[in-house]
């Protein structure tokens, strides 16, 4: 299945690097050329849980995980397969506008960060928190909105594209 940034609500994060396209399904089991990468034949509801209820040894060993449209936007990859077992070539379709907005503040929650920036309602959730010293965040602009945090940057950048 090929998707653009437009279709990325069908996927279920986290996505797993496979090292190409050349993948298929035979009798309940999803192989990446010779090895396999799911055992759809076993119960469990994600791609995790089969592969460690599976009696087959030949697993293809999924080294890279994705863990948010940034990673796939940012990175040069193009072939994924999600938690849910759906795989997928990602194709950057459009180019949108890398725009740098001020930090306005940064909030660290148990789980996450919260970071506002200045003339903007949304927040952004990251992992973790910026660097004290990185004022500004490169947000990926779709419909005159910030739509992905992409970077950050100690001053204001001037405007780039990126092909999402």
């Amino acid at each position: 299945m090929a998707i653009t940034f437009k279709d990325i609500e069908q996927i279920t994060f986290p996505v797993y690097e496979l090292p190409n396209g050349n993948w298929h399904e035979q009798d309940g089991l999803v192989f990446v050329d010779k090895e396999i990468v799911d055992d759809k034949n076993q119960t469990g509801k994600t791609l995790g849980i089969r592969r460690i209820q599976t009696p087959l040894k030949n697993l293809l060993p999924l080294k890279k995980q994705v863990d948010t449209i940034r990673g796939i936007v940012k990175g040069d990859h193009k072939y994924f397969i999600d938690t849910k077992g759906i795989y997928f070539s990602y194709n950057k379709s459009l180019f949108c506008i890398l725009r740098y907005f001020k930090i306005k503040k940064v909030r660290l929650k148990d789980s996450h960060t919260t970071i506002t920036l200045v003339n903007h309602k949304d927040d952004f959730k990251v992992p973790r928190p910026p660097p004290s010293d990185m004022l500004y965040a490169g947000c990926i602009v779709y419909n005159k909105r910030p739509w992905v945090l992409y970077n950050y940057s100690e001053t204001k950048l001037k405007d780039t594209r990126r092909k999402v």
